[in-house]
């Protein structure tokens, strides 16, 4: 393991933190807290017998802001550290609640997977693979319990849609579509590169990353965008909402994956991934649609986002603000109708909770955990991968390889820049 600063287990797995009963304080430290971190960690400590013990961030601004926010909240000023390697060697940490960006996600994850603490870890997963079937073994070596940010998973409406998913009244299933069209997303400016802000350590923060100049462009969320950090729109939300489409038809890995897209909205600005693109997966007995686009709302069923499963006698329609079912038929419908049934925006609440239950109970079985992520962010990556590659992908998931296809096959496994190394696990 590359990078020493944190004892490594290099046998059996170590001791859990044990934080069984109900009045037992579990004690947090945060890496990555500009974002969704932050409201992750915000979330955490609402639960009751919660603390937040330090945190880290490579950008020293939003280090000390978040320390203060935090002192604020639980009255106890947390430790602030600009490298997650220091955070992990404090004692009395139950978790870490990584809200970094996707390319900093696997070492921090395996990390802190074999100093025997639970992670909450921001979705996507990984940002490749290979990364994450390291992060599987490593929780299946450590047995840390683990839940991820597809916080859906714990959102009462969306669960409701799939049991009437599952409850066959829609006949026959034939095709699942999934979107997302973001309107708010506009367009990235070409910047020129420039100084390292005062207080940032870019260089951690590119970690395993090409060694780049800096360029706001790349830093904080605008991440998203770039092929080095993450993989746009398709694993941004894509990984929310074709966590569904999987759901509900019980699905794990396709057989096929073919996509097509490009930058069609704004072709001259400085984002790399696509914003527009569609992906086709093959299933047996139907196909699930992936349509994402930035910059405009135009989404199916007059909805931005959601995931329509369409089936012989109804198609199903559910995105964050509800869940319906269209019947088919025209005048004469093959069953009632479905008015939309609101959800009650508790999603992110209501996870957290469940992670916390779980370790109470030493519970691995969270709403979203290792096995569920892994497979969903796979699933988005093979669409982007099938849009790099140019070509319909055979996948063969028992192997984790794609079939007679050399050039996509080397797209599973990250080139860490040294002296950063992928765990072995």
């Amino acid at each position: 393991m590359a990078t020493a600063g944190v004892t490594m287990a290099a046998g059996m797995p170590l001791a859990m933190n044990s934080c069984a009963g109900a009045n037992d304080k579990i004690v947090c430290g945060a890496i990555g807290v500009n974002s969704m971190g932050f409201a992750d960690l915000k979330a955490f400590l609402e639960k009751k017998n919660t603390e937040c013990a330090a945190l880290c961030d490579v950008d020293e601004h939003v280090l000390n802001k978040r320390i203060d926010e935090v002192e604020k909240i639980q009255g106890k000023r947390p430790k602030g550290f600009k490298d997650f390697r220091k955070l992990l060697e404090e004692p009395g940490i139950d978790v870490i609640i990584i809200g970094t960006p996707d390319h900093w996600h696997c070492l921090p994850f395996v990390y802190a997977a074999q100093l025997g603490k639970h992670i909450y870890c921001e979705k996507p997963l990984a940002n490749y693979i290979e990364e994450i079937n390291v992060m599987e073994r490593a929780q299946k070596r450590y047995g840390n319990i683990v839940q991820v940010g597809q916080w859906q998973r714990s959102d009462k409406h969306w669960l409701d849609a799939v049991d009437f998913v599952h409850s066959g009244k829609l006949g026959q299933i034939r095709a699942v579509r999934t979107w997302s069209y973001q309107g708010w997303m506009k367009s990235i400016p070409v910047k020129p590169d420039g100084l390292v802000p005062q207080g940032v350590d870019f260089d951690m923060w590119l970690g395993p990353a090409k060694a780049r100049p800096f360029n706001q462009n790349r830093f904080h969320f605008n991440f998203r965008w770039f092929w080095d950090y993450a993989g746009g729109l398709m694993t941004d939300w894509g990984v929310h909402i074709i966590d569904y489409g999987l759901f509900g038809m019980k699905a794990k890995a396709p057989k096929s994956v073919m996509a097509m897209g490009g930058k069609y909205g704004y072709p001259d600005d400085a984002a790399e991934t696509p914003d527009t693109m569609q992906a086709l997966y093959e299933f047996d007995g139907y196909t699930m649609l992936w349509d994402h686009a930035t910059g405009i709302d135009g989404g199916y069923y007059g909805r931005s986002h959601g995931v329509g499963f369409v089936g012989n006698n109804a198609t199903l329609v559910v995105d964050r603000s509800g869940w319906e079912v269209i019947p088919e038929g025209g005048k004469n419908p093959k069953m009632e109708p479905v008015e939309l049934i609101k959800g009650d925006g508790q999603g992110l609440s209501n996870h957290m909770q469940n992670f916390v239950d779980c370790i109470r109970s030493n519970d691995p079985d969270t709403h979203c955990n290792i096995d569920i992520a892994a497979n969903t962010a796979r699933v988005a990556h093979l669409g982007n991968m099938a849009l790099k590659i140019g070509q319909r992908l055979y996948w063969d998931a028992e192997n984790s390889r794609f079939i007679d296809n050399d050039a996509a096959n080397e797209l599973l496994v990250p080139q860490y820049r040294a002296p950063w190394e992928l765990p072995k696990v």
